[in-house]
């Protein structure tokens, strides 16, 4: 016991205590995952943020002093995004012949999620801020900080509305196209990365490869529309901060 209390004394002073708690606590959450079958409800960011968040609560560790460690995870970010091309790249014939279709599709799933966002907020009286920081929910949380900023929401809320609606996505989108009938892996793989980005992206990829890709094909091209559209929109509209 004396050894363990020495080594959180250790951790917990150094860069270190954020990478090793991030990662065994993703590890302990995605065993739990596969032991139950990957069913939705157990989608192990889920479980890793709210275990952390725990953790950093009881332990009364600063944020700053746990990201200092993380911050190498949260690099790799880039990579791994990147890294969703590979798919991609091994269905590009497929993907040319549907490319209108595609377009379309994204772009009205992505215009029907900022919109209904933005629109619930407005008729819930929510102040102009967060209209503006909800309008960018969909996108992947870096692109949607930074959009954010450009219509003078907050940045750091846009994060946060972005990753719950990764995870609401995530969790409840079997269900939902479930209930809807018969859609295949593509189809579910295309709403979920339209809808839900990144988590929505990663949980595709785990159910089936061509959910997967096309999960990261909607991912990419939301983040492309979004940023080049919604601030042009939020001008146009007068909303723009």
């Amino acid at each position: 016991m004396q050894d363990f209390v020495q080594l959180w004394v250790y951790l917990s002073a150094t860069p270190l205590f954020g990478l090793t708690a991030t990662l065994v606590t993703y590890l302990a959450a995605y065993a739990f995952y596969q032991r139950v079958g990957h069913a939705p409800w157990a989608n192990p960011v889920l479980w890793t943020v709210l275990m952390l968040a725990l953790l950093l609560t009881v332990s009364g560790t600063p944020y700053p002093r746990y990201f200092s460690g993380a911050q190498f995870i949260h690099f790799l970010l880039g990579p791994a995004v990147v890294a969703l091309g590979w798919p991609l790249w091994l269905r590009r014939a497929e993907l040319r012949a549907r490319v209108v279709p595609l377009l379309g599709a994204v772009l009205i799933g992505g215009s029907a999620a900022a919109g209904s966002a933005v629109l619930i907020g407005w008729l819930l009286g929510l102040p102009p801020a967060l209209l503006r920081s909800l309008a960018p929910k969909s996108v992947t949380a870096p692109v949607a900080m930074g959009i954010a900023e450009q219509l003078g929401g907050v940045p750091a809320l846009a994060a946060v509305f972005a990753v719950l609606t990764g995870l609401i996505g995530a969790i409840s989108g079997k269900y939902l196209f479930d209930a809807l009938g018969r859609l295949g892996p593509a189809e579910r793989g295309f709403a979920l990365g339209t809808a839900a980005h990144g988590i929505g992206a990663a949980r595709a990829m785990q159910v089936h490869p061509d959910a997967g890709a096309y999960a990261a094909l909607a991912l990419g091209l939301q983040v492309i529309l979004s940023a080049l559209l919604l601030p042009l929109v939020a001008r146009v509209l007068g909303l723009a901060g």
